[in-house]
């Protein structure tokens, strides 16, 4: 029996109370340069711990919480095992996971170049878990969603002008001899997308005494000389 029909079952099979799920309506910036900003809408969430998930499943399948726990153990450990051998897993009703790899943190992303790589195994490693939700699960996910509104979050307008914060990204830099984009955003109290959009944008004008060097998540941003 699919995961998904076992859901199906708990929802015929309990007297689940529907719960009102909220959403937020989130400004965000202007990246396409229409003159105004955009907005999209996330869902206003509730933390669940794994104690709580466990005893929900425990209720609702009436079953032992030891009983969940063994088998949510068993799945994680073997989930993490087939990952590391190179698998991707397919979990009917839940979704697809398989590791993603990733240069290690402490050296530089290099060019992609014909011929041998100078990188080996030890400067490579796993960067994270990607997950692809199944179809059904997001199916019924929207099926027994009912929404209302929640409430609004605007953006947070920088107390500083461009050039004033292109001036104390440059005072930063000539005391460090480099800035990443989380040093952009506590120096200007920008978002991290707005921080990385404009910093990306600064790179490429010369007027701006900055530019880049690395790649992808090992971007960092020097003085240019």
């Amino acid at each position: 029996m699919a995961f998904s029909e076992v859901l199906c079952i708990f929802a015929l099979e309990s007297n689940y109370q529907t719960m009102y799920a909220k959403y937020i309506k989130q400004e965000i910036a202007d990246l396409n340069g229409t003159g105004r900003t955009q907005a999209y809408y996330k869902m206003e969430l509730t933390p669940m711990n794994y104690e709580q998930f466990v005893s929900l499943c425990a209720r609702e399948g009436h079953m032992e919480e030891s009983q969940i726990l063994g088998v949510l153990s068993l799945v994680s450990e073997k989930l993490s095992l087939s990952m590391s051998e190179g698998y991707s897993v397919k979990l009917d009703g839940i979704g697809t996971f398989h590791a993603k790899l990733g240069v290690r943190s402490d050296m530089l992303q290099d060019a992609f170049e014909e011929g041998e790589s100078t990188r080996n195994a030890k400067s490579i490693q796993v960067s994270g878990v990607s997950y692809r939700a199944d179809p059904e699960l997001i199916r019924i996910t929207r099926n027994r969603c009912v929404l209302e509104r929640g409430g609004i979050s605007r953006l947070r307008k920088p107390a500083l002008n461009l050039e004033e914060r292109t001036q104390k990204a440059r005072e930063f830099l000539e005391k460090n001899m480099f800035m990443r984009v989380p040093d952009y955003v506590r120096l200007t109290g920008l978002s991290r997308t707005a921080a990385t959009t404009e910093l990306r944008k600064l790179a490429l004008d010369p007027s701006s005494g900055i530019t880049f060097r690395g790649r992808g998540s090992q971007k960092y941003y020097v003085l240019s000389k």
